[in-house]
């Protein structure tokens, strides 16, 4: 501000001043200019919504999926190349009614549990036994639905894990 009155008072055009910007100058608004980009950068990815899953050892995270309200049913593809012994759901946010389990194997065998249990928020289901020796899973499927509350308060988040098959025992 002092620089425009003094242009001024001297009747030299405040813009003819601005032009006249030393490199100490240049230097100064540039690194202003970087420090301000990266802070930027800082924030932003700072805030961005990641979390972590406690995994317990011997156990695997084979998929997840948000749940609807209304009966909703979810296929989730096994990917993993190992064998399982037994399979379990952990639900986060809200709590969720499973009336539904299909295990397809990759040998072509399914197995279908009855179940029809309601899993608590952060809670986890009954350990459903698939075989001793292990076996590779193809994908899940069941159907289940978010119970109580009301769309306002969002959905559960349903994770499947499978037990991981150890032939030397462990």
């Amino acid at each position: 501000m002092d620089g425009i009155i003094n242009s001024l008072k001297r009747g030299i055009p405040f813009k003819a001043d601005f032009l006249k910007r030393t490199k100490k100058d240049t230097m100064k608004s540039f690194l202003f200019v970087k420090r301000f980009v990266f802070f930027a950068l800082l924030l932003v990815f700072s805030c961005t919504n990641t979390r972590s899953i406690a995994i317990e050892e011997g156990w695997e995270l084979l998929g997840e999926r948000k749940v609807n309200f209304l009966r909703d049913k979810d296929d989730i593809p096994v990917t993993s190349r190992n064998e399982f012994t037994a399979l379990r759901f952990k639900v986060e946010d809200r709590d969720i009614r499973l009336n539904y389990l299909k295990i397809y194997f990759r040998s072509g065998d399914i197995l279908q549990p009855a179940v029809d249990e309601i899993i608590s928020s952060n809670q986890n289901s009954k350990v459903i036994e698939l075989a001793r020796e292990g076996r590779p899973i193809d994908k899940i499927e069941f159907k289940y639905h978010t119970t109580g509350g009301s769309v306002l308060n969002g959905r559960a988040n349903v994770l499947v894990f499978g037990k991981k098959y150890y032939p030397g025992g462990y």
